[in-house]
Order: structure tokens, then C-alpha cells, then sequence
């Protein structure tokens, strides 16, 4: 198989995987609740990233880290997997499976936000335009198509959705200044969000053994969101001849979620949410052209 054939196999087999995760989400919440299922999920994960660590022989490196990178991996940890997923479960267990999906993808534009006071960059005026297209995409789920109407279906869930996707886009800006091993640093991070899930189950008395069912739906989602599919994902961009091209391909994930939404969770997929989901992606993708012009220029 050619470089460019492998790159393009590998991203569209993370983005099968990722675009199943919602519908996991949803589902494995009959069987457990949202603690749990982080709880299961990242002690799979940790145990999966472990054996790809001891398989390339690349463990050693963990014990001899030192303390500002432990350091670092666990104020990471706490931001992901620990307070995104713990967040962003709880958003699933109270909106619809649709609404919670398309939501989560604002992160992007929190992001730009995020960067003009930490990173100190100016944003355009088109910058600004993208901003509005895409946060008005979120009124429009946010109200289920009535955003002039200001009613909102489900204000918890719907700030719960948003808060979690500012604890991913505040992950990755402390990533951007981590230059350590990719797969080390996410077991390290990993290892430490479960050792906080852990100390928050036992607080909460979440602490309980799943059945299989939601045995199935935890181990599910620690592979497919965050182990096997991550480890795919970075194949991907070793094999791209160009790394932008592949991670625009990100952007089919949320439209092929709504179809694993509507066959697998059974919901009807509601035009505001598809409204919506076109407005946060049109948003992004104009800040993502705006701002490559801009370098070029």
C-alpha cells in the first residue's frame, strides 16, 4: 500500500471509530452512570496505551521522566480525560445524543477565543465573523431552530456540553507546549485521570461493578475514543504527505455521528440540530482558510 493510501486508511478508520462514540455515550448510560463509565473507560484506556508502551519498548522512558513533566501530565490529566469526559458525559446523560455531539464541536472557536489573552494573538475581522456563524450554530441546537425565541430546551445540558469543550480546548494548548512522546505523555495524562476518577467515585459512592452490558459499552469507549483510535489517528498523520488535508477530514465525523445516532440510540435527527452542526462547521472552516491565508500572506 502507498504512504498517501495508508495515511487516508488509517484517518478514515479513526474517524469510523470516533463517529461511533456518541452513540457509545448514550447508550452505555442505561448500564452506567457518568462516573463509572469514565471510570471503566480510562482504566482500559491506561491498560491499552501500557501495552503499546511495553510493545515498542518505550516504558522505560515513563520512570525516568522527571518531575516537571510528571508535573505537567498531572495538571493535564485533570483537564482531560478527567474534567472534559466527566463533563461531557453528565451533558449526555440529560440532552439528546444528537444535540450533544454537534455541540461538543464548537471546541475549535473556544480555542481561537482562548488564544487572543493566553497565546496574545490578534484575531480579523473575519475571525470574528467565523465566531458568531459558529456560536449562533449552537442557538440554533441550543433552541431546537427558534433562536430568536431565547427558550432554551435544556440550559444545564447545554452549558454542560459547552463547558466541556472548553476543558478540551484549555488541553490542547497546554499539548501545543508539551513536546514529549505522544503516546507517553497520554498514558502519563490517562494515569492520572483515572487516579482522579478513581478518588472522585470512591468520594461520590459511584463506585460499584458494571455489568456486562455496561462492561461491553466502557471497554468500547476506551479502545475506540481513547486508545486504539488515537494510536490510528497518529499512523495517519506519519503517513500524510499532507498533514492539513488529513485533519480536514475530521470535519466528516459529526455528520457521520448523527447517522450512527439515528440508526444505533434510535433518535430522529432534528433539522435544527443538522442547522446547527452546519453553522459550527462553516464557522471553523472559515477561521481554519482565514487563518492560512493570513500566514501565507
Amino acid at each position: 500500500m502507498k504512504t498517501g493510501n495508508k495515511s487516508l486508511f488509517y484517518a478514515l478508520l479513526a474517524i469510523l471509530f470516533w463517529s461511533t462514540i456518541g452513540s457509545a455515550f448514550k447508550l452505555s448510560l442505561d448500564y452506567l452512570n457518568y462516573v463509572q463509565i469514565l471510570l471503566y473507560a480510562g482504566l482500559v484506556a491506561v491498560v491499552f496505551l501500557a501495552i503499546t508502551l511495553m510493545v515498542n519498548g518505550r516504558m522505560g522512558n515513563i520512570a525516568r521522566m522527571d518531575a516537571k513533566s510528571v508535573g505537567m501530565s498531572a495538571v493535564m490529566g485533570l483537564l482531560n480525560p478527567f474534567a472534559y469526559y466527566l463533563i461531557l458525559l453528565k451533558a449526555y446523560s440529560i440532552l439528546q445524543a444528537q444535540e450533544a455531539v454537534v455541540l461538543n464541536y464548537i471546541w475549535p472557536m473556544i480555542l481561537v477565543l482562548l488564544s487572543i489573552p493566553l497565546l496574545h494573538q490578534k484575531i480579523s475581522f473575519i475571525g470574528i465573523i467565523a465566531l458568531i456563524i459558529s456560536f449562533s450554530g449552537t442557538f440554533v441546537i441550543a433552541t431546537r431552530g427558534n433562536p430568536a425565541s431565547l427558550d432554551f430546551s435544556n440550559p444545564l445540558g447545554v452549558s454542560l456540553a459547552l463547558a466541556s469543550a472548553f476543558f478540551w480546548a484549555s488541553y490542547w494548548l497546554l499539548n501545543l507546549k508539551d513536546q514529549r512522546e505522544e503516546t507517553e505523555k497520554l498514558f502519563l495524562n490517562f494515569t492520572f485521570g483515572f487516579l482522579y476518577t478513581l478518588i472522585y467515585a470512591l468520594a461520590t459512592g459511584n463506585l460499584a461493578i458494571p455489568g456486562l452490558k455496561g462492561a461491553i459499552g466502557a471497554v468500547y469507549i476506551g479502545l475506540f475514543e481513547m486508545g486504539i483510535t488515537f494510536v490510528l489517528w497518529l499512523k495517519a498523520l506519519k503517513y500524510a504527505d499532507n498533514t492539513a488535508r488529513v485533519s480536514n477530514l475530521v470535519y466528516l465525523s459529526p455528520f457521520l455521528s448523527l447517522i450512527f445516532v439515528s440508526i444505533f440510540v434510535g433518535e430522529k435527527i432534528m433539522a435544527s440540530t443538522v442547522a446547527g452542526l452546519v453553522l459550527i462547521i462553516a464557522g471553523i472552516l472559515l477561521q481554519h482558510f482565514a487563518g492560512r491565508n493570513k500566514a501565507a500572506s
